[in-house]
């Protein structure tokens, strides 16, 4: 493994990075992330992997204050994000996909989606940006008038991505994307975040999934027991036989 190296963020980040330097999170007394730290550079894709309970969700929920933010440093350019709360990281410029989707199951897909772009009035910027996400995602737009909660986990999914995508993020955080998905669904969700790159969108994901983690990221980092013990792209992790059977159970 010595093409791998530990996580760093000595490079000055660009205007629209994100930056995370020596993060700890505890829950009480327990200690879930200790002193993380990695970079997500502009127009970039960054994986955290690693086994159930390492830690990686608890970055994500840090990030938007849905956890206690302890000691470190989270800035996504100049917006000090340990500062922040929940909708000030919205407005800084991130949207959030989270575990298990948080869709409202009692509102239609169009109101599910409208709520992403609360901060918006109701003009021909949002329409527009309505159009974009129906044109991302067509079956949403056939069911544009149905309750959320009727629609199948893959579309349940979509609709989570394109709520988040509502308030024109240049940086998506997505917790689990794949979960619960059958194959041809998650290969859609991959295919999907690799054409929001194009759009020059940066990504952070959290994924257990190898075949959608290793198609959308550069970069991928290894979190064991609340640490990052290794750092390196993608290409190099998939190689790595100690890393696919330790961290992925390959």
């Amino acid at each position: 493994m010595s093409a791998l190296t530990m996580p760093t963020t000595r490079e000055a980040p660009t205007a629209s990075s994100l930056v995370v330097e020596q993060l700890s999170v505890f829950y009480g007394g327990v200690q879930a992330v200790r002193d993380v730290s990695f970079s997500v550079p502009q127009g970039g894709a960054v994986a955290i992997i690693g086994a159930n309970g390492a830690g990686k969700s608890s970055i994500l929920k840090a990030m938007f204050d849905l956890v206690p933010r302890r000691t470190g440093r989270i800035a996504y350019g100049s917006t000090d994000l340990m500062r922040a709360k929940s909708h000030e990281v919205v407005w800084a410029g991130i949207g959030y996909v989270p575990e298990g989707r948080r869709i409202f199951a009692g509102l239609t897909v169009e109101q599910n989606l409208l709520l992403g772009a609360y901060r918006k009035r109701w003009d021909a910027h949002v329409r527009a940006r309505l159009a974009e996400i129906y044109e991302l995602f067509p079956k949403l737009e056939t069911r544009r008038g149905r309750l959320a909660g009727g629609l199948s986990g893959g579309e349940q999914q979509m609709l989570a991505i394109g709520r988040a995508l509502m308030s024109q993020p240049t940086l998506v955080v997505l917790d689990e994307p794949s979960m619960g998905l059958a194959p041809v669904l998650v290969d859609e969700v991959a295919d999907v975040l690799s054409r929001l790159r194009t759009t020059g969108v940066s990504l952070l994901l959290v994924e257990q999934n190898a075949e959608l983690t290793f198609a959308v990221a550069d970069t991928c980092i290894v979190l064991e027991n609340g640490r990052a013990v290794l750092a390196g792209s993608s290409g190099e992790l998939q190689s790595d036989p100690e890393v696919r059977r330790v961290y992925l159970g390959l």
